[in-house]
């Protein structure tokens, strides 16, 4: 898939409270997402603070997240959707967001949330994580990230974006498929 291919699945309605940035580790979640949050002139939050040191120090020694890990931390994003809504704010996060399951417990929050997948090729990622050395999450990982990745459904308010761009691109092909 080329940056010019976004995908969109519920596109053409007006944007929701929190635009949820998903992708496996190392797709460019948090730069994409900063700068989709700049141009809306929304906030950003790294899905990443939400986890407790138990999960990151876990991800750091190079061994995967369990689902069990994972559901505080979920619960914890969907508590700061859910606030923002209430607030009457907008927020973008960047999360993982793999599986449908992690999906549904951040839909659970019961607030307007919109999905932008960032989809690119194992060999790209891959390449791009070698490259990072700020970040706790090993390139050894990606890997399992791949195997648990599940596509987002035809029902799933979501677009789906190619990473084979610069992020600047990327962000506004984003927007661009969500106002579509």
């Amino acid at each position: 898939m080329t940056a010019r291919g976004a995908q969109a699945a519920g596109a053409g309605r007006a944007l929701p409270t929190a635009l949820v940035v998903m992708g496996v580790s190392g797709c460019g979640k948090s730069t994409v997402g900063i700068e989709i949050a700049r141009r809306l002139g929304w906030d950003f939050r790294d899905g990443d603070a939400f986890h407790p040191p138990s999960n990151v120090e876990k991800m750091r020694s190079g061994a995967p997240l369990t689902d069990d890990d994972r559901w505080p931390w979920l619960d914890a994003i969907a508590a700061e959707i859910a606030a923002r809504e209430s607030r009457g704010g907008h927020v973008v996060i960047a999360c993982s967001a793999l599986k449908r399951a992690y999906r549904d417990r951040l839909r659970a929050s019961r607030a307007a949330i919109r999905f932008v997948h960032l989809a690119g090729s194992f060999e790209l990622i891959d390449g791009r994580m070698k490259a990072r050395h700020d970040h706790f999450m090993p390139a050894s990982l990606l890997k399992s990230q791949f195997a648990t990745l599940e596509p987002l459904g035809s029902e799933e308010d979501s677009v789906t974006v190619p990473v084979d761009a610069e992020p600047a691109e990327i962000a506004g092909l984003a927007i661009a498929a969500l106002r579509g």
